[in-house]
């Protein structure tokens, strides 16, 4: 059965972006490619707790075995060396891509303390979006034993379109909660 942000989409929310957005032919409609979630380890990155932490967290939000990103070059102010584990990431698509994002949009976000909507500047000059949450525990599918060591994480969704504002339509569309009273420059 097909994710239902996905079947939306196709059904409902691409015809009305083709419209809305003046957009001769369905190819030109905004697209999501894929969802990359990302935890950056920073110092913690020799600490066999944290990475355990780190691993479950993103195993079990997204369903799928993180990929450990490693330094590709040594820094010295960073001590970072060449080869060290800096980070681990997923990268969705398909079905698992808009089940994600439904949950994020729908139950997760909505679960942020203080959260007055996400924000409106975070688009790349692509037309992708990152959000960084700075703490795990919102997310339903964690216990209390996975959100013992808090660590944030990075969300990017990846858009293909023909500029920023078709992917602020999409996002839109699908019901990403923007804080109100910033305005839509970008």
């Amino acid at each position: 059965m097909a994710a239902r942000l996905k079947t939306r989409y196709n059904e409902e929310i691409k015809t009305k972006l083709k419209a809305d957005l003046g957009l001769s032919n369905m190819s030109q409609v905004p697209n999501l490619e894929k969802v990359v979630v990302n935890i950056g380890l920073g110092r913690a990155g020799d600490d066999k707790r944290y990475i355990e932490v780190a691993k479950n967290t993103i195993r079990k939000i997204t369903g799928q075995e993180p990929v450990v990103t490693l330094a590709r070059m040594s820094i010295a102010n960073f001590k970072l060396r060449e080869g060290q584990k800096n980070g681990m990431k997923v990268t969705l698509r398909g079905d698992k891509m808009y089940e994600f994002t439904d949950k994020l949009i729908n139950v997760v976000l909505p679960r942020t303390r203080d959260f007055h909507g996400v924000n409106k500047k975070s688009f790349d000059a692509n037309g992708n979006y990152s959000i960084g949450l700075k703490d795990q525990s919102i997310f339903p599918e964690l216990e209390f034993e996975d959100i013992a060591i808090l660590h944030g994480l990075q969300i990017t969704f990846v858009i293909t379109s023909e500029n920023t504002e078709h992917s602020k339509a999409l996002l839109t569309a699908f019901g990403m909660p923007y804080e109100k009273g910033v305005s839509n420059a970008s």
